[in-house]
């Protein structure tokens, strides 16, 4: 983007050691507010990475606030979005360093994160840096399970152009008479929505709903909301959300099936 997002914090979850990458799996919660990611004992700050052609390379900082050392591993993948999917690819066009490194308790260290390409001359590329704890082995007569934390950091690089995101709100009813909203990103740049609500025409708010989703360019993602009072197609109601990119109004009309 052209002005400088505000920052954001989301907290990773322990997942249990493997490797398969089909069946990991992570939890992270975006909120708009710190500047540092933290998952049990480790801090990472800040918590994405933006490149260019003159800004090549970038630093975080990994703080072990537990009273062991900690081995982490780096692994970055490319990043894409299919069917409001988030999908990982294997890349080399992102150097992070070093590659493996051990934290002493109450110690921290640098990660250098470098790009290996020229940007795209026209829109945003994204990717994702995972930091990988790699779990001791278990001391004699452990019988527990063993979990890993896994922290994933955003890693975005700008293209030459003036980078934006253009969104398009929709709304419309599932046959199950919910209502879904449709947030389609038609800019260059991504577009991260923390939470919504909607506010139906001379009725109480519907609940917030806290949704931390990062929509890239040229992709879409819907919501369902599930505690919608009854909204004919043509009701009108506002939107009000929260996105790295400033706070966000619009009002919206319930559209035809």
């Amino acid at each position: 983007m052209t002005s400088s997002p505000q920052p954001s914090t989301f907290n990773a979850r322990p997942e249990t050691s493997g490797r398969g990458r089909a069946g990991r799996a992570f939890l992270f919660l975006c909120l708009l507010a710190c500047t540092s990611a933290q998952a049990g004992t480790l801090v990472v700050s800040p918590v994405r990475a933006t490149l260019s052609a003159s800004h090549q390379v970038g630093a975080l900082t990994v703080r072990n606030d537990s009273t062991e050392p900690t081995v982490v591993q780096l692994e970055v993948l490319g990043w894409s979005q299919q069917d409001s999917r988030d999908v990982y690819d294997p890349t080399r066009e992102i150097l992070a360093t070093p590659p493996i490194f051990t934290v002493p308790p109450g110690g921290s260290q640098i990660v250098r994160v470098g790009l290996r390409r020229a940007p795209d001359p026209r829109r945003e590329l994204s990717y994702r840096l995972y930091l990988q704890e790699v779990p001791p082995p278990p001391k004699p007569g452990f019988q527990g399970l063993q979990v890993a934390l896994r922290i994933g950091v955003p890693v975005f690089v700008l293209p030459p152009a003036p980078a934006r995101p253009v969104l398009r709100w929709q709304l419309g009813r599932t046959p199950q008479g919910q209502l879904k909203l449709t947030l389609s990103n038609d800019g260059n740049a991504h577009i991260q929505v923390a939470n919504f609500r909607l506010v139906p025409a001379g009725r109480e708010p519907l609940p917030t709903l806290q949704v931390a989703a990062y929509v890239l360019p040229g992709q879409s993602r819907d919501w369902l909301v599930e505690a919608a009072p009854a909204s004919p197609p043509g009701s009108a109601l506002r939107l009000f959300a929260q996105t790295d990119a400033g706070d966000i109004q619009a009002e919206l009309v319930v559209e035809q099936p």
